[in-house]
C-alpha cells in the first residue's frame, strides 16, 4: 500500500476547504440565508466524508503493515493470510476512492435523473425496460441512494413504455452518467410461444438533479405544459384527476413528465425543475462537446448503436462496448451489481481525457 496516496486524493486541500467552510457557517448573516447555508452543509459534508474516509484507509494500512512484520518476524502463517486479505480489501478500497478522486465534473456531485425508454418491438423491448427500471432501483439501493418515481408509463400489457428515476444521494450522477446510451438484451422470450431467441432494446439518459439557485430562464411561450390522469397503483387520489403533467421544451426538443405528486401544482413543480436540470445538462454538453461523451450515446434504440449487451441465451454475458468490460454474472448485474462497468467507464474517460491533454 503505496504511504504518499494522500497527494492523490488531495487531503490537504481539502481540510483548508473543510476550515474555511466551518468559519463561514458560524457567520450568523448566513443563517438567514437557508439556501445558502443548505448549499453550504452540502459541500461540507461530502468534504468531511472524503477526509473520513481517506483517514480511514491510511489507518488499515498502517495497521495491515504492523500486522504484516509480526507475521514475518513470528513466521505465523495464520498472521500472513490475515494480513495479506487485510492488504487486498484495502486495495480494492484505494481504487474506489481513486474512483471518486476522477468525479471532478461541475455536476458530479449531484443527484441524477435517469430516464428509460423502451425501444421498438412492443412487449418484449417495454418488458426490458422494466428490467433496466429494476436493476437501477437495486443500484441505488445497494449504495444507500434514495430512489424516487417520478414517472412510470404502463406498457401494452407486460413491461413499461418509459420511467423517470430521482436518484438522490452524493455523487449519484458522477456514476450513473456512465449508465447513458442504448441497452441491448438477447434471451429467449418467455412471451413466444416458440420459445424462440429475441433481441430487444431500451435507451438511458441521465443528467444531474440541478440546485434551485442555479439560474435557467424558461420562457413558458416554449414550452407545452399537458395534464393527464396518472397510471397505475397509487391511491385514491390516483386516477380520479389529471393531475400528472407532462412538459416539452419546443426549441430543444426535451420531454419531461411527472406523476408521483398528489396535486397538479407539486407536479408541475417538479416537472419544472426537472426540466431545468434538462436545459442545464444541454448547455453543459455544448460547452464541453469535445470531452462530453454522452453525445456519442444518444443514439437511436436500434442495432449497432448499443452501449452494452446483456445476453442470457446462448450463453451468460454482459459486455459494455465502450470499454469491453465484461462479466458472465447476468444475474448479479441485473440485481444492480454495476460497479465494475461504471468504473471501468470513468477510468476509460479519464485515460481519453489525458490522451487529449497531452
Amino acid at each position: 500500500m503505496p504511504t504518499n496516496s494522500g497527494g492523490i486524493f488531495d487531503i490537504e486541500i481539502k481540510e483548508k476547504r473543510l476550515q474555511q467552510l466551518s468559519m463561514q457557517a458560524e457567520n450568523p448573516d448566513l443563517w438567514s440565508k437557508p439556501s445558502e447555508m443548505q448549499k453550504l452543509n452540502k459541500e461540507k459534508a461530502l468534504l468531511e466524508k472524503s477526509i473520513g474516509d481517506w483517514k480511514g484507509l491510511k489507518s488499515r494500512a498502517d495497521d495491515a503493515s504492523v500486522l504484516m512484520e509480526m507475521a514475518v518476524e513470528a513466521s505465523d502463517e495464520d498472521t500472513f493470510q490475515e494480513a495479506k486479505t487485510e492488504i487486498l480489501q484495502l486495495e480494492a478500497l484505494a481504487g474506489e476512492l481513486e474512483i471518486k478522486k476522477m468525479l471532478s465534473g461541475e455536476l458530479d456531485a449531484n443527484g441524477a435523473y435517469l430516464t428509460i425508454n423502451a425501444g421498438a418491438g412492443g412487449t418484449e423491448a417495454q418488458d426490458w425496460a422494466e428490467m433496466l427500471f429494476r436493476m437501477y432501483i437495486r443500484y441505488a439501493e445497494h449504495h444507500g441512494y434514495k430512489p424516487s418515481v417520478l414517472e412510470r408509463t404502463e406498457g401494452d400489457g407486460a413491461g413499461i413504455k418509459s420511467a423517470t428515476i430521482l436518484i438522490e444521494g452524493p455523487y449519484a450522477y458522477g456514476y450513473l452518467k456512465a449508465e447513458s446510451g442504448v441497452h441491448r438484451l438477447v434471451r429467449i422470450s418467455p412471451y413466444d410461444s416458440n420459445a424462440r431467441r429475441h433481441t430487444s432494446f431500451s435507451s438511458v439518459f441521465c443528467y444531474a438533479e440541478v440546485d434551485d439557485d442555479i439560474n435557467i430562464e424558461v420562457d413558458m411561450g416554449d414550452v407545452e405544459v399537458d395534464t393527464y390522469r396518472s397510471s397505475g397503483a397509487g391511491g385514491q387520489h390516483v386516477n380520479k384527476t389529471d393531475s400528472a403533467v407532462r412538459m416539452r421544451h419546443i426549441p430543444s426538443g426535451i420531454v419531461v413528465q411527472c406523476q408521483n405528486e398528489r396535486s397538479q401544482h407539486a407536479n408541475r413543480d417538479k416537472a419544472m425543475k426537472m426540466l431545468k436540470a434538462a436545459l442545464y445538462e444541454k448547455e453543459i454538453e455544448k460547452r464541453n462537446a469535445e470531452k462530453d461523451a454522452l453525445n456519442a450515446t444518444k443514439k437511436a434504440n436500434e442495432w449497432g448503436s448499443q452501449i452494452r449487451s446483456y445476453v442470457m441465451h446462448p450463453y451468460q454475458l454482459v459486455k459494455d462496448h465502450r470499454t469491453n468490460h465484461e462479466t458472465s454474472q447476468v444475474h448479479s448485474v441485473m440485481d444492480g451489481e454495476l460497479d465494475d462497468f461504471i468504473y471501468a467507464y470513468l477510468r476509460s474517460m479519464t485515460a481519453t481525457d489525458s490522451q487529449k491533454g497531452a
